[in-house]
């Protein structure tokens, strides 16, 4: 297992995206700056439906390692790709010295030309990163169960499958309650997952963010969270104080529950990262003392 889940837990850490089309790489590395100097455990770097931008992707993460000197983390999704486009993505990876894998299925896109690739689930691609390579790799895992599964309990036993497949770590989708995570874990234990579980974090700072927040994956909006939005929609700088808070109160909450990790879903909001990084420095500090 990577030392990342064992040295310092919790483990923190943020995702950033790279910019879209061919936009320049400058703006992400201010982005990087910013977080690099909070002394993430890593950052990972995340690429679009079908594999877009995974170019920029590759040299994100090849750039965080050896500019930044940080642990980084490249998506790699096995949707629509051949085994061949999958093999020279993993060889690239490695010569350009990324070590850690979030290895994804990936959204199937509804073109006509769009085609299922040679992995049908994410469990196919970790077990053959693990049989052909040597990175680590972290999984993914929905705290309200993926959408497409029938129930949480279904979808946990093929998350089973994919720590069993060899996943050394998971990282959850985003979620509002964190009741919906404990829950989570708790079935996910007993299923016998035993890997770290790294709680997602993603503050909600706009109002059109909970729109977004259900479509990407299903999550439910608290009656807490559509309070702070529906009074304050019309004050920007209130609502991005309110979400700071609420997400700053989560993760406390995460962290006293012994959560093994907090992942924050930045959307490349160096200032809104910070400020709840800054807010919780003291809880993560402490608790990694008294565990090391």
């Amino acid at each position: 297992m990577s030392d990342m889940f064992t040295n310092a837990m919790p483990n923190f850490s943020f995702e950033i995206f790279p910019p879209k089309g061919a936009g320049k790489l400058s703006s992400i590395f201010e982005t990087v700056d910013a977080l690099a100097s909070l002394h993430p455990d890593l950052i990972s770097v995340t690429y679009g439906a079908g594999g877009s931008n995974r170019d920029n992707t590759i040299e994100i993460a090849s750039t965080i390692q050896k500019r930044y000197m940080l642990p980084a983390v490249a998506h790699l999704t096995c949707v629509g790709s051949t085994l061949e486009q999958t093999d020279a993505l993993l060889r690239e990876l490695k010569e350009k010295g990324v070590r850690t894998i979030l290895a994804l299925r990936g959204d199937r896109r509804a073109d006509s030309d769009y085609q299922d690739g040679y992995f049908k689930h994410a469990s196919e691609l970790v077990a053959h990163i693990k049989k052909h390579y040597d990175f680590h790799v972290l999984g993914a895992c929905y705290p309200e169960k993926h959408p497409e599964a029938p129930s949480l309990e279904e979808d946990i036993r093929h998350l089973k499958e994919k720590v069993d497949a060899g996943v050394d770590a998971l990282v959850t989708q985003l979620f509002l309650d964190n009741d919906d995570f404990y829950r989570f874990r708790d079935k996910a234990r007993a299923a016998g997952v035993n890997v770290p579980i790294v709680a997602g974090i993603m503050p909600i700072t706009v109002p059109s963010m909970l729109e977004k927040v259900v479509s990407m994956c299903g999550a439910k909006i608290p009656p807490a969270v559509q309070r702070f939005v529906d009074a304050y929609g019309h004050n920007a700088e209130a609502v991005r104080e309110a979400g700071v808070a609420y997400a700053t109160q989560q993760i406390a909450d995460l962290l006293a529950a012994g959560v093994d990790g907090i992942h924050i879903y930045s959307m490349n909001k160096a200032g809104i990262t910070r400020q709840i990084a800054q807010n919780i420095h003291g809880i993560l500090y402490s608790l990694r003392v008294k565990r090391t």
